[in-house]
């Protein structure tokens, strides 16, 4: 295990270190290490079911922290801000997602599941080649935000329809379970974060290691208690962070778990690459090709149309939007999990999102201002 963990963060620390030279976004590092040293290329890595176990703890984490960010107030605005934009953009990406999997003879399953993760744009990479300014201080960066959490709750409630219909349960007893098991998880979440969990934080506000260990202690445990109602641990994280959202601490509270989250991402973007059988790329290439090129060159003018009234770099905000996300790869990972996808769309799915990964990345590293670009003029923290 210890050897397992060495090669992921020594080779994601080197791998990232060429990813920032050549100006692309370091997820591409941590799926690279886990392609060169994972079972279908070196395969120094022997234990990648254990990692990969680990690695769902990111999730469990990112979805908590995306919980912690989403302010009720927030939420309104955001919903008056980009619900339009955030709506049609989808139903434009998934349709051609669709189209295009029917194209090359994929089942009408895995179209659908194709269609749905062409909707989404990817919010790592987005937030993190938008420079600081411009994500506070600007419209421009107030409607990235917008649309990325807006397409970030809907994949989270898409992750949790494919898992009931996947679940051996029949769907009607999966329905019912959501309509009382939910409403129930999170009115006593809510109760307890006001009642106790912001009294404590109040009082014991000075101790940042008690207040590390509680928020920790609330997501894994609100995660727990999720399947016991028969729930998934993803529901619980996401309603833990929710419900610390309107605590004055909540910010704090994201931005000391950031890191946590991000070393449990390496592990599951490792994990991703070391599931990518390189010798069957070449099956899905074209395809992959097809759905990257579409992603990164399409939506930029799909989302300059629906912006049009937007006169702030319009341009701008688009290409930044212009990709496949991560969340993709994890509706990619539950929907296998709850075997409505195909090994293969599976495989045509990561690959082009990886794709438009590096495209999207190069494309706005070398044109616009990013805390990473290799031009000084363009380069903003």
């Amino acid at each position: 295990m210890l050897f397992s963990l060495f090669l992921v963060f020594f080779g994601a620390a080197v791998m990232a270190t060429i990813a920032l030279y050549a100006g692309q976004a370091l997820l591409l590092a941590y799926i690279s290490v886990g392609i060169l040293v994972g079972p279908w290329g070196l395969n120094l890595v022997s234990n990648a079911d254990l990692i990969a176990d680990m690695a769902n703890i990111g999730i469990l984490f990112l979805l908590f922290l995306l919980g912690l960010n989403l302010e009720i107030a927030e939420l309104q605005k955001m919903f008056k801000q980009a619900v339009v934009v955030t709506a049609l953009s989808s139903m434009v990406f998934a349709v051609v997602g669709f189209v295009v999997a029917q194209l090359f003879s994929f089942s009408f399953v895995d179209s659908v599941i194709t269609g749905i993760v062409m909707m989404f744009s990817s919010t790592i990479i987005a937030l993190k080649l938008l420079p600081t300014s411009a994500l506070h201080h600007q419209r421009m960066g107030e409607l990235i935000v917008s649309v990325l959490l807006l397409q970030d709750v809907f994949a989270i409630f898409i992750m949790i329809f494919l898992q009931s219909v996947g679940h051996e349960k029949p769907l009607v007893m999966e329905s019912v379970i959501l309509l009382i098991g939910l409403p129930v998880l999170i009115i006593a979440a809510w109760q307890v974060s006001k009642h106790v969990l912001t009294r404590l934080f109040l009082k014991f506000d000075q101790i940042q290691e008690y207040l590390f260990l509680v928020a920790i202690g609330w997501c894994l445990g609100l995660s727990e208690l999720s399947t016991v109602l028969g729930l998934s641990h993803e529901i619980g994280a996401f309603i833990a962070g929710v419900t610390l959202a309107t605590s004055p601490i909540a910010r704090f509270l994201a931005e000391s778990l950031k890191p946590l989250r991000d070393f449990f991402l390496v592990l599951f973007f490792f994990a991703l690459g070391a599931s990518i059988n390189l010798n069957k790329v070449p099956e899905v290439l074209l395809p992959a090709i097809c759905l990257a090129v579409l992603g990164v060159f399409l939506k930029p003018i799909v989302f300059r149309f629906l912006l049009k009234n937007e006169q702030e770099k319009a341009r701008e905000t688009s290409a930044r939007l212009s990709q496949i996300s991560e969340f993709s790869l994890l509706i990619i990972v539950v929907a296998i999990q709850s075997k409505l996808l195909s090994e293969r769309a599976a495989l045509m799915l990561q690959t082009a999102t990886l794709l438009s990964f590096v495209l999207s990345s190069y494309w706005v590293v070398k044109y616009y201002p990013t805390p990473i670009a290799t031009d000084k003029r363009l380069r903003r923290d």
